[in-house]
């Protein structure tokens, strides 16, 4: 906690923003502001000493639909692209319908979820499983980037000093399939990752697929999609067999790694735990899709 006043600034444009940011480079950024009072239990917050708001600023409220894209800015609420519909791909509305409740999906953005400095949370996997691209801004410049490359530190998103998630970018390619699960970490309420399957299917073929973790690492296995892209279905059990032990190789090699520690928290986490619940939920998933056919 500061031990001085509070600054808090509320700049209308990005052009103000960042002249402000300039004069107060230490001062954060703050959009729903859940991730400053996320662990706090006491009545009085603690609050950095400078926060610079980011409500007041249209540009980043914006959303657009072109014929292959949703551009959504970084301070659009989780319930508003909720409450799009079906403009919005299945693999995000499932995703962030299984977020907190409805009360914080209202003060919550798409830009804070995206930008936890922590940890990666949910709104993550389906923007890499659907190749979103993110507009990151500063004073002089803007870039876009690629929403793994953005997310593949843990705990540390790409972006430079003074810079800003502007919009997200997600295609509109059609998935036939969708299936999401949220893990919580062992007997706790907190999150311990996601893992997503989208497929898509053109009468009886299996023509693409991908299926993606993210948590504590960002796992996807190409060469097991590459595998069953063009098979048949239903699926002949060997060959779901063999793309979940794919997987399990695969995971293995994550297990084996030293850093098992979720990102930002400094709990241990239970990596074989977290990988029975990936493996089950890929192979359930497979006999699902093969028995609808």
């Amino acid at each position: 906690m500061a031990d001085y006043p509070v600054q808090v600034f509320n700049p209308n444009t990005l052009q103000d923003l960042f002249a402000t940011w300039s004069r107060f480079s230490n001062a954060i950024l703050y959009a729903g502001g859940l991730e400053i009072i996320r662990k706090q239990d006491k009545r009085i917050l603690a609050l950095p000493g400078g926060i610079i708001t980011l409500d007041k600023i249209d540009e980043l409220y914006k959303i657009r639909r072109t014929e292959r894209y949703l551009e959504i800015g970084a301070m659009v609420k989780l319930n508003q692209i909720i409450h799009l519909g079906r403009i919005v791909p299945e693999a995000l509305r499932s995703c962030l319908k299984q977020i907190a409740g409805p009360q914080l999906r209202n003060m919550a953005t798409i830009g804070g979820n995206l930008c936890n400095p922590l940890q990666r949370l949910d709104a993550t996997v389906p923007m890499i499983a659907l190749d979103a691209e993110y507009e990151l801004r500063t004073a002089e410049s803007s870039r876009w980037i690629s929403a793994f490359r953005f997310s593949s530190l843990p705990g540390r998103p790409d972006l430079a000093p003074q810079e800003l998630l502007a919009r997200i970018r997600v295609p509109l390619e059609p998935w036939t399939f969708t299936r999401y699960r949220k893990f919580n970490r062992s007997g706790t309420s907190e999150p311990g990752g996601g893992i997503l399957l989208i497929a898509r299917m053109q009468k009886n073929i299996l023509t693409d697929i991908r299926v993606i973790y993210c948590g504590r690492f960002i796992a996807r296995e190409k060469d097991s999609e590459t595998m069953l892209a063009g098979k048949r279905l239903p699926l002949d059990k060997k060959e779901t067999k063999a793309f979940v032990e794919r997987w399990r190789y695969y995971l293995s090699i994550f297990e084996a790694n030293e850093n098992s520690i979720f990102p930002g928290e400094g709990v241990h986490f239970n990596p074989g735990l977290s990988n029975v619940q990936i493996l089950n939920f890929i192979e359930s998933t497979l006999i699902h899709i093969s028995d609808l056919f």
